[in-house]
């Protein structure tokens, strides 16, 4: 069975604090299994039963994130912006991060394989 994995992505110069960041990415992880249960139950089904895997890593600042962005897009992959709401450290409508997934591992690895762990 093919391995289907999530990874979100993180911007580092928002300079976010642990709990911030924390909530951020589960915001993510959320927000992709609920889409890509809607658009392709059999993915989301098989992440849930391979143990959920998710990979979070960084990139330097907003740009950096659209690029990544956009080229999952390009992919086909379902990609999703998370938004801050506001109401801590960040203006309302902050782009905080991205999620991509779930989906097969070999092809989210074409579009984030050269980015570090966060």
């Amino acid at each position: 069975m093919e391995e289907i994995k999530q990874v979100i992505v993180v911007r580092q110069d928002l300079k976010m604090g642990k709990g911030k960041l924390a909530v951020q990415v589960a915001h993510a992880a959320v927000e992709g299994y609920v889409e890509v249960s809607k658009s392709n139950p059999a993915i989301a089904q098989t992440w849930l039963s391979q143990g959920q895997k998710k990979v979070v890593l960084k990139v330097n600042n907003l740009q950096e994130l659209m690029e990544v962005f956009n080229k999952a897009k390009e992919s086909n992959l379902p990609a999703y912006i998370i938004r801050d709401a506001g109401r801590t450290q960040l203006e309302p409508g902050t782009v905080t991060c991205i999620v991509i997934g779930p989906a097969p591992a070999r092809v989210l690895d074409k579009i984030t394989g050269k980015l570090k762990l966060l």
